[in-house]
């Protein structure tokens, strides 16, 4: 009997063994994603600091999934995801509504109508916070992404905005579905205004809000975290790389530094 148990508890463990080593089985796609020819060598260049692979896989990223990549801005991540979800999956680039007098969405429309091998299936929702969420129907998502937004959310309409988007993407996504934040973070001991003038936003901050929508923290991960970044710089979190918002004033040091300090989330929706 005892042998039996002995037995059985190896096989479990070797089932559980496999499991894991199931989880971390490398992604051949997303890294020929991330090595495709549709990324400017300037965007591939800061994958050192911004840590793609590591941290789609974090997140838990599957081709298959519907994803909504909130205020994809230039379209960094957008250059990723719309090959890996292209033939699976779904992207939704969700930001603003196409305006020709808005320089940001004729220039995101130019990128995707560029290059139709890449991002002809890529799906054009509304986010335009407070009132605007029209970019995916409730229950519908998989996954939801946002990559150093939170800030302009808060300063544009503080704790009530940033609830509000946290609502529309609990709404926005299927049960078990994951909210993916990344995010430059502000030292606990320092303040933080209302308004997030630097860019940085307190990790315990985001968590609170978001649980306070009904997301429940899954993991964090450190792979996007920087030291050497003590967000005290003068110009906030855009005197570093890439912007250098001081320009010439302190380049070596703030170089030296790197891109920003970055906590990495994922929540759950149950």
């Amino acid at each position: 009997m005892k042998r039996f148990i002995l037995a059985a508890t190896l096989l479990a463990g070797g089932v559980a063994g496999l499991a894991q080593a199931a989880d971390k089985t490398d992604d051949a796609q997303l890294r020929a994603a991330i090595a495709g020819s549709q990324r400017s060598s300037a965007n591939a260049a800061r994958d050192t600091w911004r840590h793609p692979y590591e941290t789609l896989t974090f997140f838990g990223i599957k081709p298959n999934m519907t994803v909504v990549e909130l205020s994809p801005g230039g379209g960094w991540y957008t250059d990723i995801l719309a090959p890996y979800l292209r033939d699976n999956g779904k992207l939704i680039a969700a930001g603003a509504a196409y305006d020709p007098a808005r320089r940001g969405t004729v220039a995101f429309k130019k990128k995707l109508d560029a290059n139709p091998a890449v991002f002809g299936k890529v799906v054009q929702g509304v986010f335009e916070p407070p009132s605007k969420y029209d970019f995916a129907a409730p229950g519908s998502a998989d996954m939801v992404l946002t990559f150093r937004n939170l800030h302009n959310w808060i300063d544009d309409g503080g704790d009530a905005e940033l609830k509000a988007v946290f609502k529309a993407i609990y709404t926005s996504l299927k049960p078990g579905g994951v909210l993916g934040i990344e995010e430059h973070r502000l030292p606990e001991a320092m303040a933080q205004d209302a308004k997030t003038s630097t860019g940085y936003v307190h990790e315990s901050y985001v968590i609170k809000m978001a649980e306070s929508a009904g997301f429940k923290l899954a993991a964090k991960s450190e792979i996007n975290a920087n030291p050497n970044d003590k967000a005290d710089h003068k110009g906030g979190v855009w005197a570093l790389p890439p912007t250098f918002t001081n320009r010439d004033q302190d380049r070596d040091k703030y170089q030296a530094i790197g891109e920003s300090d970055r906590m990495t989330l994922k929540f759950v929706k149950p």
